[in-house]
């Protein structure tokens, strides 16, 4: 099955480099949360989400 998501790399308005993960309907699933000094950090991040979070666990926290 084809993704329905796809990862943006860009410049924000600080000159930092930033990701964020796009569903095809024009809403944002995921960013990157932190801006990167260079796009390969970004493009790293990138990477370490689709590695680490492929089978993460989902937990319910109360307040």
């Amino acid at each position: 099955m084809a993704s329905k998501a796809t990862f943006e790399v860009f410049r924000d308005s600080a000159d930092q480099w930033r990701w964020r993960l796009k569903h095809d309907n024009g809403n944002i699933i995921a960013d990157s949360g932190e801006g990167y000094a260079s796009k390969q950090k970004a493009e790293e991040g990138i990477e370490s989400v689709k590695a680490n979070a492929a089978d993460a666990e989902v937990l319910t926290v109360e307040r």
